[in-house]
């Protein structure tokens, strides 16, 4: 077990560091006109980090954490501001920024309400709509920044790196597994890319790990507060993303149904917490909405033409000939489309320099495959009941993602939100790992001992 004291005070300076800089860098690039960017990132860290340092008994670790993942995705971001590299690394975020502009300009009394844009803008009947209204939020109080936008991205973005450590410790018991994916999914590049923007992706992340995490404490106990963290959560997954709310909502239901035959007071509580999500769900509008979107957007002829339409594109698309609005056509699909969702970009696709810079993290991600097989074989034999509602969501979300993505840079986007919880299982697989070399080495180191000296010298290694 390691503690606090033996994390290295490098680590710790240089991630102060690193965002002490990256606020003298945001303060230059926005001053005078506006430092609203800088305030958002100052204010609204101070929130993540009082509640994380309440709830682990690492507080050194995780804080050091959450800033060395704010200071990367800031630094990402101010690249990405001082250089409009918007639309090449995520067109998105300029329809975000000019959406929610138009929601703050109407608060504010300055749009007519029939305005065609604004119209467009508030429309809860498109994906990802969630994200107008918080930029427009944000833009009421601050004004219009693109800067401060993406500023509280990167800090839920940064959020989500301390909630993977709480969440893979309370599934695997286990502090090194629980650093191990923290530290992945705060450094790991495609992580501080898609979070370090104004895009949808950190956020849905984000509440993706705080759903899973407030399931696995309601398994251990009634808790009012989880229960409110968990409604927040997939109420956010469905305005921003809403077929994931789908997976997520039978994974959460498996979950409490599995652990049903630990006694009756466990099948009392479990069910008290269905009913009250299924209450609140429904008070909310969550279910109506989603179904909506589900009717709109479910049928499998308009998810085909949606296939075809990123499959032609770009250059980065593959499979074109594929169909799979029939049931026979998406089996026929999933072999090669899981490959592609699970290694692309391979590097022979590698022709443009945004596609190359990728590769190193392609090839780290590669070497990590067979420490996820061994994680998750792993867990099936020993935390499946635990684990099932990661398992249940990673499985479904990479099989939807398998047949229906026909693009190898939207597949390496959207393979970040089953990654947050692949590197879990990774951290276990690389836990048995060095157990085993460990082990290995322990035999060799007895064998050399003499008959005589053997079993004492296990009995000092038991000590």
């Amino acid at each position: 077990m390691i503690s606090d004291q033996q994390l290295s005070p490098a680590f710790k300076y240089s991630a102060w560091l690193w965002l002490a800089l990256a606020g003298i860098w945001m303060l230059i690039v926005s001053f005078p006109d506006d430092t609203s960017a800088l305030l958002v990132v100052l204010v609204a860290s101070g929130i993540p980090i009082a509640l994380f340092r309440h709830y682990t008994d690492e507080k050194d670790f995780i804080t050091t954490l959450f800033i060395g993942a704010l200071a990367a995705r800031v630094t990402l971001g101010l690249v990405v501001y001082s250089f409009d590299l918007q639309v090449f690394f995520g067109g998105d975020a300029l329809t975000y920024n000019a959406q929610g502009a138009m929601i703050a300009d109407y608060w504010h009394g300055l749009v007519d309400p029939s305005n065609s844009f604004y119209q467009w803008s508030i429309s809860t009947t498109r994906p990802g709509w969630g994200m107008n209204y918080v930029v427009g939020a944000l833009y009421y109080v601050t004004g219009k920044n693109i800067l401060a936008a993406q500023s509280l991205c990167a800090v839920i973005g940064a959020s989500t790196a301390p909630m993977v450590y709480i969440c893979a410790k309370k599934l695997f018991a286990n502090r090194n597994v629980a650093r191990f994916s923290a530290l992945a999914i705060a450094f790991f590049p495609s992580f501080i890319i898609w979070s370090g923007q104004l895009l949808k992706d950190g956020v849905v992340i984000f509440l993706l790990v705080v759903a899973m995490t407030m399931v696995l404490q309601l398994q251990e106990k009634f808790n009012y507060a989880a229960i409110a963290a968990l409604l927040g959560a997939l109420g956010g997954i469905v305005t921003i993303r809403f077929y994931i709310f789908y997976m997520v909502a039978i994974a959460v239901a498996g979950s409490f149904v599995i652990g049903a035959s630990e006694g009756s007071s466990s099948i009392l509580r479990r069910s008290a917490v269905l009913v009250m999500l299924g209450l609140g769900l429904t008070y909310f509008g969550v279910i109506r909405t989603a179904s909506t979107d589900f009717e709109k957007f479910g049928d499998l002829d308009r998810l085909q033409l949606s296939r075809m339409d990123l499959a032609r594109s770009a250059e980065s698309g593959f499979n074109e000939e594929a169909d799979v609005s029939t049931t026979s056509g998406a089996l026929a699909t999933l072999p090669l489309g899981f490959a592609y969702l699970m290694l692309a970009p391979f590097p022979w696709q590698m022709t443009s320099v945004r596609q190359a810079i990728t590769f190193p993290e392609v090839i780290i991600w590669w070497t990590c495959i067979p420490f996820l097989i061994s994680g998750i074989i792993f867990s099936v034999k020993h935390r499946l009941r635990t684990a099932f509602p990661i398992l249940f969501f990673s499985l479904t979300l990479t099989l939807a993602y398998s047949i229906f993505q026909g693009n190898v840079g939207t597949a390496y986007r959207q393979r970040t939100q089953i990654q947050v919880f692949l590197f879990m299982f990774i951290g276990v697989g690389w836990e048995l790992w060095k157990e085993k070399k460990e082990d290995k080495k322990l035999e060799q180191r007895l064998k050399k001992r003499p008959p005589h000296d053997r079993l004492q010298f296990g009995a000092e290694l038991v000590n």
